[in-house]
């Protein structure tokens, strides 16, 4: 009795709960009613400030954007919160405390794509696992909005070294870049088509939302598709010995693998401050 009905609008999965109440439209993520108006006027602003700034910095494939783009597009990043996105921590998503078995599924929504660029947001439930992955020719923002993960990145290398020849065509030889915990409100990390680890993997340790910017995004007729890889022992340059640890020294075989079972993806329609394009 008195309670608001609701208009509910795709699905509720692995504790996600997308809902569209209503006299709100198409604005938001299950947003409380009273604070709809300040909402959407500030999430629309920060989310089409965005928009502008990833149209002016992405030239397009073959394109890397200058260390100046770099620098605004970081600094904007830096500073949005997922109340930008029209998101609550009130989602049933954020609140689910399961023990999960498995890989958990990853839901993943499209804010924008076009051939220049694509922004899309995941949700990580924890323990939830997005395989090492490479993104060829692509120089990719990624905002942590909420949650802790850790993140595992490396880049190609090259050698002439004959005791370093691959075991077989599906190995190549990678430099290790990262292995590190992140916790939102971190500062925004940038990876580029050489270097900054273009090959990563990211392990929720809680409930996690990532925005990734990609410039270009994925294309498979272009020849941008997406490949996985299984990373075997690296060792440190220095000496050859076995090494447990990370740095600038540790290399390793990174072996591309099929499609992995275990990675479930569910995409949801994106309700959040709509862009508008000139």
């Amino acid at each position: 009795m008195g309670e608001k009905r609701e208009d509910e609008e795709g699905r509720k999965r692995d504790g996600l709960k997308v809902v569209r109440r209503r006299g709100e439209g198409g604005e938001g993520f299950g947003r409380r009613p009273r604070r709809r108006r300040v909402l959407a006027e500030e999430s629309s602003s920060a989310i089409q400030r965005l928009f502008e700034v990833c149209r002016a910095v992405f030239r397009g494939p073959g394109t890397v954007p200058t260390p100046e783009n770099v620098d605004e597009l970081q600094l904007i990043l830096d500073e949005l919160k997922l109340e930008d996105f029209g998101l609550s921590t009130d989602l049933l998503f954020f609140k689910d405390g399961r023990a999960l078995k498995g890989n958990p599924t990853i839901i993943y929504t499209n804010v924008y794509n076009c051939n220049n660029f694509s922004m899309c947001i995941f949700f990580l439930p924890p323990a939830a696992i997005i395989p090492l992955h490479n993104h060829p020719g692509m120089t990719v923002f990624s905002k942590l909005l909420l949650g802790s993960m850790h993140v595992k990145s490396y880049d190609w290398i090259e050698t002439s070294d004959s005791n370093k020849r691959p075991p077989s065509a599906k190995f190549k030889l990678a430099k290790l870049v990262v292995d590190s915990d992140f916790t939102a409100s971190c500062k925004t990390s940038i990876l580029y088509p050489t270097t900054g680890g273009n090959i990563h993997t990211f392990r929720a340790i809680t409930s996690c939302v990532l925005l990734d910017i990609l410039g270009p995004p994925y294309s498979k007729k272009d020849d941008r598709d997406c490949a996985y890889y299984k990373d075997h022992p690296y060792f440190h340059v220095a000496d050859g010995n076995s090494e447990s640890g990370g740095g600038d020294g540790c290399i390793g075989w990174l072996e591309e693998i099929d499609f992995p079972e275990y990675l479930k993806m569910e995409g949801i329609e994106y309700l959040g401050p709509q862009i508008v394009e000139d």
